[in-house]
């Protein structure tokens, strides 16, 4: 079988570091190109770094992107151009962003998931089942831990849970978005979805969903011990994209979660 080539955008960051590793411990992948989003002069398991272009990704099969929107967006409209698949790590896309990736999805496949490790997406397909068999009536909340060089809040992760409600209820997510507290000690439910982020330390990643009738409270929950987790996560789904025609897929798809 002839290696998968990959391409890793943002490649000085914690998940560029960690998907070098964990593409360099795979057989069945190659590495081709390694990107930043400024001039380094450096390489790095040989290859030497270079600026996102059509140059770099030419001989790609797979570009795998964990950086941040501007750049994940600049990365897809190279893409699209090469008629290369895509798997995205990158969260904290804003609505407009969300719409331009599906629509350049409806010229090449892309996995987007806010969250790569198989526990955190069955915890969300738990999430839906849970927010669907309790109704409207139990109020909520999503709760989420990351490392303090993390900048966006809420997470992708928690935000993923946040649609796990929305989903199970058949409602429009953005239209139950709540309150976004930052580093709260406590923070209420509510009959929009609350969202609470703390930034510590070196947590890789902990969330927590919890729904409330005011008699009893449900909680589900999930906690990282390992960033490799997410970068053999991303090398499943790059496998798993190759065999993919145009469209944007996620976890849940890749999973064949019902």
């Amino acid at each position: 079988m002839r290696k998968i080539k990959i391409a890793i955008t943002g490649c000085l960051g914690r998940m560029g570091q960690q998907l070098i590793r964990s593409t360099k411990q795979n057989r069945d992948f190659k590495l081709t190109a390694l990107t930043e989003n400024k001039k380094v002069s450096k390489k790095l398991s040989g290859i030497q770094l270079t600026l996102n272009s059509e140059k770099a990704f030419k001989s790609s099969n797979v570009i795998i992107d964990f950086t941040v929107p501007k750049c994940t967006l600049e990365v897809l409209k190279i893409a699209s151009k090469l008629k290369k698949r895509v798997v995205i790590g990158t969260t904290g896309f804003n609505k407009k962003e969300e719409n331009i990736i599906k629509n350049i999805s409806k010229r090449i496949p892309i996995l987007k998931a806010g969250n790569m490790s198989l526990g955190v997406n069955l915890l969300m397909y738990l999430t839906e089942i849970a927010s669907k068999s309790l109704g409207s009536k139990f109020l909520t909340k999503v709760y989420e831990i990351h490392h303090k060089n993390k900048i966006d809040y809420p997470s992708g992760t928690a935000l993923m849970l946040g649609k796990g409600i929305a989903d199970g209820r058949k409602k429009n997510f953005y239209n139950l978005i709540g309150k976004k507290y930052l580093n709260k000690k406590s923070f209420p439910f509510g009959k929009k979805i609350n969202f609470n982020s703390v930034r510590k330390g070196k947590v890789i990643g902990e969330h927590e969903v919890s729904f409330s009738s005011g008699k009893e409270i449900i909680k589900l929950n999930h906690e990282s011990f390992d960033r490799a987790l997410y970068s053999e996560g991303a090398l499943i789904a790059s496998k798993w994209l190759m065999r993919k025609k145009p469209g944007l897929y996620s976890m849940r798809d890749l999973l064949d979660f019902k």
